[in-house]
């Protein structure tokens, strides 16, 4: 085999066949033909977004992307910066057969009873962490260190390596990224609860952007070595689900699967019983969901003097809520789990910033309800 194959088989095809392989042990599907299709499609594809990406870093051909003022996900961060090439490539410490979990001892950080739970609340807020089952979390919970900081730190600097996470508990902070030629851009403003950080640890990538203390806060800190031993597994299972379960969903088959990853991130999980309103008709809606497992129903009062009706049934895969984040107003109809249901979400500004494009769409399809409207 020549020089140019087998460099192309390390740089190109490994990557992505050694992250399927561990994918296919791990899930054991019946059909690994149609399994191992729509994994290249979902996640494959995002992986070969990302080499594709740092082979044009390091042939000096990365285009700026376009501007705009959208809270910039951090996949997009993540996918205009290259992957350290003095470390192991991205299948190697990402997602690797290589990547050893070996002698690994957790470290624990003394804290007060008061920052323990603070920041049990603030895991709670995040996806990488919700996956986690109580071992794990007090794991992670012990290696935590309280950072405190002062207006105009530096928290994260673009380019330099990053081998830890922060969660916000206090305070804000710019976040913002050097284009070539260009100023320097704001992409987000990190408020409590919010984490920044992780992508440097998921792809060993280095750092995509600056972000600086706005005043004083207060960060949780995680160091690398607890994320890649007790995190990062977790968290990738959970993208995986999502991506599979976007991948599925009918309203977004026009979405590339980079658009349906960034999605993936942004969604938070709750469980619902049987009987209980996922949604109340009249209330304020600042939510959009998708039925993840189980079924609901809609209901609506359409005579004062009767129950509410069942106007709608809901099987996995279905949305519902955008009704009234699309016109502004109070829920029209009640959404009660018909059998135990698992839901994902968006709140309001996520809504808008990843399914806008989605928006003509989602109007059309009023149509379903409009016999109910009135």
């Amino acid at each position: 085999m020549q020089n140019q194959d087998q460099e192309y088989l390390l740089n190109h095809v490994n990557p992505i066949l050694e992250q399927l392989a561990l994918y296919l042990v791990k899930e054991k599907p019946d059909n690994v033909t149609q399994a191992s299709i729509e994994w290249l499609s979902v996640t494959g594809a995002q992986i070969e977004n990302g080499l594709h990406h740092n082979q044009h870093f390091h042939n000096d051909t990365v285009e700026s992307s376009d501007d705009t003022e959208s809270d910039e996900d951090d996949y997009e961060l993540y996918a205009n910066n290259p992957i350290r090439p003095d470390r192991a490539s991205v299948s190697a410490e990402v997602y690797g057969i290589y990547n050893k979990k070996t002698n690994f001892k957790p470290k624990i950080v003394a804290k007060s009873h008061l920052q323990i739970q603070k920041i049990k609340e603030k895991l709670a807020q995040s996806f990488m962490f919700s996956e986690l089952d109580e071992h794990d979390l007090r794991i992670v919970i012990n290696a935590m260190e309280v950072i405190q900081c002062k207006k105009g730190d530096i928290i994260i600097k673009q380019g330099d390596d990053g081998d830890n996470l922060y969660i916000v508990d206090e305070g804000t902070l710019d976040c913002s990224r050097l284009k070539a030629g260009q100023d320097s851009i704001h992409l987000k403003t990190y408020k409590p609860g919010e984490s920044f950080g992780e992508l440097a640890l998921l792809y060993n990538s280095p750092r995509a952007a600056t972000i600086v203390a706005e005043e004083n806060c207060v960060l949780f800190s995680l160091d690398r070595g607890t994320f890649n031993h007790i995190v990062k597994d977790a968290a990738i299972r959970k993208r995986e689900r999502y991506e599979y379960f976007l991948a599925h969903v009918e309203l977004l088959q026009e979405l590339d699967p980079y658009s349906r990853s960034q999605i993936a991130d942004a969604l938070k999980s709750k469980n619902f019983n049987i009987g209980d309103y996922i949604v109340k008709e009249g209330d304020e809606g600042d939510i959009f969901y998708f039925l993840e497992k189980g079924e609901a129903v809609a209901t609506k009062v359409l005579n004062q003097s009767q129950p509410a009706q069942v106007v709608y049934f809901y099987k996995e895969g279905d949305y519902f809520g955008e009704i009234a984040l699309l016109r502004q107003a109070p829920r029209a109809a009640s959404v009660i789990a018909e059998t135990p249901c698992t839901v994902v979400y968006l709140d309001r500004d996520t809504f808008k910033r990843l399914l806008g494009p989605l928006e003509d769409i989602l109007t059309r399809n009023f149509k379903k309800y409009e016999k109910y409207m009135n």
